[in-house]
């Protein structure tokens, strides 16, 4: 069922591909743009790359623009970095390609904020970006528009992230949880001194008293100050 989707997705885009309208806009004289292919799925999708990249391509010729890079990933979940993804970001940098297309949003970035993060990156570089799926086109200007928007969304989410993490300490403050991290390193601060004058290494110290050298040195420093 998700391939026969796929499947129908693609021929949708094909067919506005070949349209003398582009997402709505008329079209206009081809720019030859160096266009950079991302392909992404889940690891239980793979049989559907084969229709992104076939769209993705259509798509390219339509607009007159010469692929010259292509990419494809295979990750699940949202957090999964997407490494292979950082090749088409380094060729921007490089100004290799001049526009990054890919099949859908959500293939192309983790979250919110990193889907603004990149393209904001890309619109730095004067990389334009379009999602077939979303018809979403940054080099054009009604596309522009839909990115600022997106900078809003991004803000919306990292402040619902505040929230839930001041929540969440509130609530523990409550219930008489101990927040920050442990000082057990200081309390074990007069023991270190006393071993150290005693000439004990300071490896020998962290083993005993079963502390970080890293603590132990910090806590030798204190006392010399």
């Amino acid at each position: 069922m998700r391939e026969e989707h796929c499947e129908v997705a693609a021929k949708r885009a094909s067919k506005k591909a070949k349209s003398p309208k582009v997402f709505g806009q008329a079209r206009k004289p081809a720019k030859m743009f160096r266009a950079g292919i991302y392909a992404r799925v889940s690891t239980n999708d793979q049989q559907t790359i084969p229709l992104q990249i076939r769209a993705l391509r259509e798509y390219a010729v339509r607009r007159g623009w010469t692929i010259t890079l292509q990419v494809k990933e295979v990750g699940s979940g949202a957090s999964a970095e997407r490494q292979v993804r950082e090749k088409l970001l380094e060729a921007a940098r490089r100004r290799e390609i001049d526009v990054v297309l890919v099949w859908r949003l959500d293939r192309w970035g983790r979250s919110v904020a990193d889907l603004l993060a990149t393209l904001q990156e890309l619109q730095h570089l004067g990389v334009g970006f379009v999602s077939l799926t979303e018809a979403l086109d940054l080099t054009t200007p009604a596309g522009r528009a839909m990115a600022a928007l997106l900078a809003v969304f991004a803000e919306f989410e990292r402040e619902i992230l505040r929230e839930r993490v001041r929540a969440g300490l509130a609530h523990a403050r409550q219930n008489g949880q101990k927040l920050g991290r442990p000082i057990t390193a200081g309390l074990h601060a007069e023991h270190v001194r006393k071993l150290h004058r005693a000439g004990v290494s300071k490896a020998e110290i962290a083993r005993r008293l079963n502390v970080g050298r890293t603590s132990v040195r910090r806590i030798l420093a204190t006392s010399k100050m």
